[in-house]
């Protein structure tokens, strides 16, 4: 084999790993892609649509460790957010941020209340909630868990979340929803 050849060869072996190593570097700490599998988030997502999540938001987790990266900013109420799902750590799931740590939830006439208040966020006014499972009793007040978030599905009749399972821990949490990027026709931001 000539010497030209193998520095051909070598080039293309090269770039090959260079991109391999840079794609596992942004899906580790960056921006990281999700199918979206049921309709518990309708109508800001329904079934098939393929989503990117920005993990540096929250401050990615270090593979293979405990670490995290420095927080760009912490997860506030009414974020769209994909995590571990604490009942069965190898499923990711995406529900909605209602309650932050130390807030006192409630479910009361359809709506959700925070701290005794009817939660702020207009996006909360838009879905009627539902009390069901064993954590959203109607009635039933819960405080957040330090460390800890209360998140409900979109479409509240057919959602398996927090209601059903209780919180999410911090450490579960692997980013934040940012854009619907397939199919054509629904490209957009996600809020």
């Amino acid at each position: 084999m000539s010497l030209k050849k193998k520095s051909v060869i070598r080039d293309w072996a090269e770039s090959i790993i260079i991109a391999f190593l840079l794609a596992l570097v942004i899906r580790a700490f960056l921006v990281q892609a999700f199918k979206i599998p049921t309709g518990s988030m309708r109508m800001t997502l329904i079934e098939g649509d393929l989503i990117l999540v920005n993990k540096f938001v929250y401050g990615a987790k270090i593979p293979f460790t405990n670490l995290r990266l420095p927080v760009l900013r912490p997860p506030k109420r009414g974020d769209v957010i994909v995590f571990i799902y604490p009942e069965d750590k190898s499923k990711d799931y995406i529900k909605r941020l209602v309650g932050l740590p130390g807030d006192l939830v409630e479910i009361k006439g359809g709506s959700i209340y925070i701290n005794d208040q009817p939660a702020a966020e207009a996006i909360f006014n838009q879905i009627y909630y539902y009390n069901l499972g064993q954590f959203g009793s109607a009635g039933e007040k819960l405080i957040v868990p330090l460390n800890s978030y209360f998140v409900l599905g979109d479409n509240s009749v057919s959602s398996k979340d927090s209601r059903f399972w209780g919180f999410v821990p911090k450490n579960n949490l692997l980013g934040q929803a940012m854009i619907i990027y397939w199919p054509l026709q629904r490209i957009r931001l996600i809020k």
